[in-house]
């Protein structure tokens, strides 16, 4: 028979972080302070303020009145291209953060290899995918392909470093089994780490998938190309209702990648 459970009867004060009494009062006074010089240093223009509600109300007046025909053409090679970067940026980024991220778990590499893809990985992550762009729109010009290899690196940081965390958290048993008969570093791989990183890594690629989209458009705006092009392109002319007809594409399409993505994982797990 279970055991009935024992419920307490009577409330009971949780304890307190800071105990003394002083320290409680001073705290929320400094933090309100902090706050009240920190609003004042914003140094707010308020016809300034009145011209930028203006102009935001006339692009949502152009957003919920979309206009998809007048720079179809545009939109349509903007989309082209960012669907064609986000694809091949992720499967390029993945098929080079396997071995990475293999060689960044400490439970499988010796001390060096593995000194040396962390620091691959911290190298990628420590760049934010705009400042990327800035930097390869410089280098190789204006164009798809400068974002390509922004949202190929990008990948290798994020899916390198989740991989590796996920290798070093496995069964462990399971790996000591596949080593007592006598498999070699391959087979370890193949047999013990394969079966159980495998359903996440195809889950975070997937995910990686939806935010190459979503970077595409905005490593568009500094000439990367791609669907932010277009939309920086469409904003700058003032045609806020061509702004909003790509707004709506991509928050449809991103939509769109996540049901699928949902569905796919439910259908591999």
């Amino acid at each position: 028979m279970k055991q009935a459970r024992h419920y307490p009867r009577h409330w009971r004060r949780p304890p307190q972080i800071i105990t003394g009494r002083r320290w409680r009062v001073l705290l929320p006074l400094a933090i309100l302070a902090y706050l009240t010089l920190a609003i004042s240093s914003l140094e707010v223009d308020t016809a300034r303020l009145i011209d930028g509600l203006e102009r935001g109300a006339r692009f949502a007046h152009g957003f919920l009145q979309p206009d998809f025909s007048s720079r179809w053409s545009d939109i349509r090679q903007g989309l082209i291209e960012s669907l064609t970067m986000t694809l091949t940026a992720t499967v390029v980024g993945i098929l080079i953060s396997v071995p990475i991220g293999i060689g960044a778990a400490r439970n499988l590499v010796a001390r060096p290899v593995y000194l040396v893809c962390r620091s691959i990985i911290a190298v990628s992550r420590s760049l934010q995918e705009i400042i990327i762009a800035i930097f390869l729109v410089a280098m190789f010009g204006f164009g798809p392909f400068a974002g390509f290899i922004t949202l190929a690196f990008a990948s290798i940081g994020f899916l390198a470093k989740l991989l590796a965390d996920d290798i070093e958290e496995i069964d462990a048993s399971q790996a000591e089994a596949i080593r007592a008969t006598g498999a070699s570093w391959w087979q370890l791989v193949h047999y013990a780490i394969q079966p159980q990183v495998m359903p996440r890594l195809l889950g975070l690629s997937l995910y990686r998938l939806d935010i190459n989209f979503r970077e595409s458009a905005v490593i568009g705006i500094v000439g990367a190309g791609g669907i932010g092009a277009t939309l920086n392109t469409a904003i700058d002319r003032y045609e806020y209702d061509s702004a909003g007809a790509i707004l709506l594409i991509v928050i449809a399409i991103v939509m769109l990648a996540e049901y699928a993505s949902s569905h796919l994982r439910k259908t591999l797990q």
